[in-house]
């Protein structure tokens, strides 16, 4: 069952979506704030819109700079319009898109000694993963071990979305990992 907040994340994150299309009686952000003062707290959101279950959109924040309101209403636009691997998402697959809002806890330093040391310490299918190198960075939600369940496959293609390769983790780079709290 869903809390009424969740659900609440979820109408401002499509409603975000729906302005860019329609002209739609604009939400009291004043009166949602006081009667869910959580709104106004700082926190880090990601906003994934999948299609016929795929991946359509993914745009999110690693780190809280500014209100849980302001970053999922930022994020679900952008993630609708400004993905840059697809084209701003058209007004006829609105009724099919779905929308999922990731709540991000704070990215923690991971430090390990070799790549079995790391190995060691993610947990697979929980942990969302960060990885810099040089000057280099990428992340994966928790959800893309869904896709990637081995820790061999996940962190090969999260190191190619980084520009880099694989090897980079014996070269010390820096891993900070995150959990997620999921809404569908």
């Amino acid at each position: 069952m869903k809390s009424a907040f969740n659900e609440l994340l979820l109408t401002l994150a499509n409603e975000a979506i729906k302005a860019h299309f329609y002209t739609t009686t604009p939400l009291n952000k004043s009166k949602l704030m006081e009667e869910y003062p959580a709104l106004k707290e700082e926190r880090a959101t990601f906003v994934t819109l999948s299609l016929n279950n795929q991946l359509r959109g993914c745009i999110g924040s690693l780190v809280a700079r500014r209100s849980l309101y302001e970053d999922l209403i930022s994020n679900a636009k952008s993630a609708a319009f400004s993905d840059p691997r697809f084209k701003p998402l058209s007004v006829d697959e609105l009724p099919h898109i779905k929308v999922e809002v990731s709540l991000l806890s704070e990215p923690k330093l991971l430090e390990y000694t070799s790549i079995e040391d790391l190995k060691s310490k993610i947990v697979v299918n929980e942990d969302g993963v960060i990885v810099q190198y040089h000057n280099h960075q990428a992340t994966f939600l928790p959800q893309v071990w869904e896709q990637l369940p081995s820790f061999e496959l996940f962190f090969e293609h999260l190191c190619a979305k980084a520009g880099v390769g694989v090897g980079c983790l014996e070269d010390n780079a820096i891993i900070y990992t995150y959990k997620v709290e999921k809404i569908k």
